[in-house]
């Protein structure tokens, strides 16, 4: 059969595929430590487990409304009004199968043919193949390490043409943990609102800050949330990545058209897993902070341990489970005998040498990084840390 050329532009998540791989070697018996994925090592908190088998045990097993169940919108609206003065009724809310599925309906809603949208770089693997599935150019502007990992106006307002159409735009950020001030958020907002520019603000990992605070871009004033589609879920803050369900908010019409994308597309999210949700928007809020203060604690170890390593530099990052060190460093030189070229080379050798996974830099269109994940026990991070050190005594 013949794939279409849209098929073929596009390439498989690189931290899935990473995932995968480090499955099948312990799957092998490898005793393989994975800094790979972004996905919280906690269990589901009791009461949200319970409210799913009730739903169960009810027979709620059937269709919902394919935009969510009232129940879960109206959920949706009390939480982003208590958490970040944002006022939607529930025909403003987008119930989907994950945060992921409410950015692709997002930019399927808004992005037409030949429409460029800017991504900052490094971003999240996914942004760019959603956009050229639209149809879209991703138009990437360069961060780096010295600016913190973030985007500034003027380099938004450098990347602006007559065909720029969104702005895709990630606090904290995945990669690299980065946290936009109000003040940042502000000059960038009346850069957006000067040309009419659309904003999708993923904010997933919303309640995963260490230093500073989350600013919602949509709660910056009445001209901004008129442009602005605020993308959330539950999988991060409540330990419920495989349950599937994220959201969006944004303007009637807006949310309007993406639910018809997705009534054509995948239909209702899980029934049984948007009555967890309920549970958990609404009930006990305690685990989301003792989960964070147990990522603070890995957060601060790990960085410790990766500046300790000869050739890493590693920021303290202010938000979600990823340190982002600089390793270019190592570039030119020797590991175990083995030519260090970029940071996929790196990123190999760690795996081969020191049974450790990490995902490179250039997945998240930055080179000369490495991605680690301190979403996993304590434990894990000590000896992964002992590991990676033990082979990098080896730079030559």
């Amino acid at each position: 059969m013949k794939l279409s050329s849209r098929a073929k532009s596009i390439g498989a998540s690189p931290t899935l595929a990473l995932d995968a791989k480090t499955k099948e070697l312990i799957r092998q018996g490898v005793d393989v430590l994975s800094f790979g994925v972004g996905e919280p090592d906690f269990d589901t908190p009791d009461h949200i487990k319970e409210a799913a088998i009730e739903a169960i045990k009810g027979g709620f097993t059937k269709y919902t409304a394919s935009s969510g169940i009232p129940e879960l919108r109206e959920a949706i609206c009390e939480k982003l009004k208590k958490d970040n003065g944002l006022e939607y009724k529930p025909n403003e809310v987008l119930v989907s199968v994950g945060a992921k599925h409410s950015i692709y309906n997002a930019v399927m809603a808004l992005c037409d043919d030949g429409d460029e949208v800017v991504i900052p770089e490094p971003y999240w693997v996914s942004y760019p193949e959603m956009v050229r599935m639209a149809g879209g150019k991703p138009v990437t502007v360069p961060t780096g390490i010295e600016q913190g990992f973030k985007m500034t106006a003027e380099q938004l307002e450098a990347s602006i043409t007559d065909k720029t159409s969104v702005l895709i735009l990630n606090s904290p950020s995945n990669p690299t943990g980065a946290v936009y001030t109000e003040e940042e958020l502000r000059k960038i907002a009346e850069v957006c609102v000067k040309h009419n520019i659309a904003v999708i603000s993923d904010e997933i990992y919303e309640k995963l800050i260490y230093d500073g605070k989350h600013v919602s871009f949509a709660s910056l004033g009445p001209e901004v949330k008129a442009i602005t589609v605020t993308v959330n879920g539950v999988s991060k803050s409540y330990a419920m990545t495989g349950w599937r369900i994220g959201y969006a908010a944004g303007p009637k019409e807006v949310i309007a058209a993406m639910g018809n994308i997705q009534s054509h597309a995948t239909s209702n999210p899980t029934s049984i897993a948007q009555k967890a949700a309920v549970a958990g928007l609404r009930g006990p809020q305690e685990p989301l902070e003792a989960m964070r203060k147990e990522f603070e604690k890995r957060r601060n170890y790990m960085v410790k341990r990766l500046n300790e390593i000869p050739g890493f530099r590693c920021l303290v990052p202010p938000g979600a489970f990823y340190c982002y060190p600089d390793v270019s460093a190592v570039f030119g030189r020797k590991v175990k005998g083995k030519l260090v070229t970029d940071d996929s080379v790196l990123a190999d050798i760690l795996l081969e040498e020191a049974r450790v996974a990490a995902v490179p830099g250039v997945a998240f269109g930055t080179k000369g990084y490495l991605r680690f994940s301190y979403a996993t026990s304590m434990e894990v991070i000590e000896e992964g840390m002992n590991r990676i050190a033990e082979v990098m005594k080896t730079l030559e």
